[in-house]
């Protein structure tokens, strides 16, 4: 199981945004709470991270800022209240010389239908990893994403989807080396981490609570609080999160039919997914497809804002 694709492979099914944009003098934005994953970097100057519960996070040029599942935050010249910060998108235009005192990169992936995964839900609100850290891969990286918004042209829409797959990646691939994690970082109980392996690699097995429990050596109602307590919803309900997350993802990405993917991720039939889907994501799943195959949004700012803000 590779739980760190498998979650890259279901906030894909959202819509990818990414711009560049300069600052100069008195400065700041916030960004209110998104259904996504989003992040920035910061290509020249020095700013301040502003969250609701943390002390302000002061952040200088190489700095990655990740907000895995889009909490809300601001950036700004100089400390203050988040509150005190304006809408993303409505601060002043750059000078006409191009001149500017702060410079970052956004990128996100807003969710339309569906929930975050809940592997990022169970990491920080926000990853800062420091320029100190000197990896070039990320710089070389965020550099691609850099002329890719400020030239946009053929194939876009999937150069645009694939950078924002690997800086995201590899920002948390870095994270959890620092922090010696693999699997659920905020999860220890090796029952648990069990029986989450066996839901995320094995979603077409016709798992029961019962079933599950027997699987990781457990009474059913033992197992059931143990695992309602850890993960904050019943196993039954978090099997079904996974197995639409997965769904959704073949959907998007395959030509497989929908009794096709109904089993492979545990529905009997088509028929039962399909209801499943509508109750969790609001819509049929040959609707969802036929969206998901206009492509993402790319929004291209170059340099510029505009009233109303992506995300971060």
């Amino acid at each position: 199981m590779d739980v760190l694709s498998e979650m890259i492979g279901s906030i894909r099914i959202g819509r990818a945004h990414a711009r560049r944009i300069k600052e100069t003098g008195s400065w700041g934005m916030r960004y209110d709470a998104f259904t996504g994953s989003g992040f920035h970097v910061v290509l020249h100057g020095r700013g301040w991270l502003i969250t609701a519960n943390e002390p302000p996070r002061a952040l200088r040029q190489g700095t990655v800022v990740l907000a895995p599942f889009g909490a809300r935050h601001g950036l700004s010249h100089a400390p203050c209240s988040l509150d005190a910060l304006p809408p993303g998108g409505m601060s002043a235009q750059p000078p006409p010389d191009g001149h500017a005192d702060f410079e970052f990169l956004c990128g996100a992936y807003r969710l339309e239908h569906g929930q975050v995964h809940e592997y990022l839900l169970s990491l920080p609100d926000f990853i800062v990893g420091s320029p100190d850290d000197g990896d070039p891969e990320l710089a070389s990286l965020a550099a691609l994403l850099v002329a890719d918004v400020s030239q946009a042209g053929p194939g876009t829409e999937a150069t645009r989807s694939a950078l924002l797959d690997l800086l995201l990646v590899h920002a948390l691939r870095g994270w959890l080396r620092e922090h010696h994690s693999a699997d659920w970082p905020h999860v220890k109980d090796p029952v648990v981490v069990a029986a989450l392996r066996h839901i995320h690699s094995e979603p077409h097995t016709p798992w029961t609570v019962s079933r599950l429990s027997a699987a990781v050596g457990m009474s059913r109602t033992a197992f059931t609080r143990r695992f309602t307590s850890l993960m904050g919803k019943p196993p039954r309900d978090y099997l079904t999160g996974v197995r639409l997350s997965q769904g959704s993802r073949l959907l998007r990405e395959t030509d497989a039919s929908l009794a096709a993917i109904a089993r492979q991720v545990g529905y009997s039939t088509e028929f039962a997914f399909g209801a499943a889907f509508r109750r969790e994501y609001g819509i049929s799943p040959g609707r969802f497809r036929d969206a998901a195959r206009t492509g993402p949004v790319i929004q291209d700012e170059r340099d510029r804002h505009v009233g109303t803000a992506p995300g971060p």
